[in-house]
Formats: structure tokens, sequence, C-alpha cells
């Protein structure tokens, strides 16, 4: 059996990994997925990796050796003009511009989140709830009927938020924050992601382990607030 094309080299908590990997299931794209330790970067993943982070799609070129490509958002867009299967973005180019600044407030969240999940101050914690609720009641006026962004179609957009959503389902079951408490649209959006197949075999079966470590590492607000409970 012949190696996949693609190899997409992770790590194993990456949101911006996700990402790429469900873009490359919606497509039913073969590929190899490399999973290395940031804290300890093998020396051909610096070699490399321009920016020193992941995700990174190495491509074979048809010539001989090969393309690396970085940045999550460049590759999504690189999977959806080159493989087959289904569209990934609207055909029409207002909305597909539309999509992609989508996919940027959706990159703004993960910065909150990386406060509110790190964080052990408790004002910290807050400033960022309140960030994160505000963002997701901009997303919920900006939503139809769903189930998905664009309705009944799968998109990169859904891509991009599908593993911010997935840092909840950990995260809610320790501590409710409430931060979806108004806005029932991206909660049922949420939850029509969380059953999609692309998205949940986007991460490795110990991410969910993985992710309470990392917390616990960081001696997270958020893990205070739950022992509370």
């Amino acid at each position: 059996m012949s190696r996949p094309a693609l190899t997409l080299v992770s790590h194993l908590l990456c949101p911006y990994v996700q990402r790429a990997a469900i873009a490359l299931r919606e497509k039913k794209v073969p590929f190899e997925r490399v999973v290395i330790d940031l804290a300890n970067k093998p020396d051909w993943f610096v070699q490399i990796s321009p920016l020193g982070k992941v995700p990174l799609l190495r491509v074979p070129r048809p010539e001989g050796g090969e393309s690396i490509l970085f940045e999550s958002n460049v590759i999504c867009e690189y999977i959806e003009e080159t493989q087959p299967g289904p569209r990934l973005h609207p055909e029409d180019p207002l909305q597909r511009a539309e999509h992609r600044a989508w996919m940027e407030f959706g990159s703004a969240i993960l910065a909150d989140l990386w406060g509110y999940e790190t964080t052990r101050d408790a004002e910290v914690f807050e400033q960022k709830r309140q960030a994160l609720a505000a963002k997701f009641e901009r997303i919920e006026a900006a939503l139809g009927q769903g189930p998905f962004f664009a309705a009944e179609r799968f998109s990169l957009v859904d891509a991009v938020f599908a593993p911010v959503f997935r840092y909840f389902e950990l995260f809610d079951a320790l501590h409710d924050s409430h931060v979806f408490a108004r806005t029932p649209k991206v909660n049922a959006w949420r939850n029509a992601l969380q059953e999609r197949p692309s998205v949940r075999d986007a991460v490795e079966p110990e991410y969910r382990e993985q992710l309470r470590a990392f917390l616990e590492k960081h001696e997270a607000h958020l893990l205070t607030l739950a022992r509370r409970n």
C-alpha cells in the first residue's frame, strides 16, 4: 500500500491542526498524521517549520521534493482549491470573502480562549469569560437556521469553529461559566458540529485527557472553580 500523498504535522491539542484535519476528512483525502511534542521539537521539524508551529502540510511536488505549507487557513484554502470532493467555500466571491472574515473571527476567539483556559487569576478569567460571551453573541446575530454556519452546507467556517466548541465539551463539564447562556443558535450549531464524523475524528483518542492535564499543569482557575463545585 502506498503512503498518502499529504502529511499533516500535528500536536495533540492544537485547534489549528484540527481545522486542517477536518477539511481533509470532509474532502475524503487520505493523509498521514505525524504528532510531535512542541515542548521538545524534533530537529527535522525545526528545519522545515518557519514559525516553529503546527500545523504543517507536507505536499510532494510532481518533479520531486516537497513543499511545506504552514498557517492553518492557508492549508485549508489549499485543500479547498486542489482536492476533489464537496466545496467548503461558497462559489459567490462576496460570500466567500464573508466566510473568510468569520474564519478570522474564529481565530480571535482562540486568543481569548488561551487566557480563559490558562489563567490562575479570577479577575482575568472573568474578563476572558465576558469577552468570549460577547463574541459568541456576535456570531449568534450572524447565524441563520442552521444546522451549520451556511445552513445545510458544511463549510470552512464550520471547520474553524468546531475546535473552538470542542474545548467547551470539557470546560462546561468542569464548570458552566454561562458563556453560551444567550446564544441558542450557537448552541444548536455546537451540537450539530459535535456529531459530525470529520469533527469527531479530528483529534486523537487521548485529547480530552491531555487537555485536562494541560489545565492541571497551568493550575487553571477553571479547575479551581470545578473543585468548588
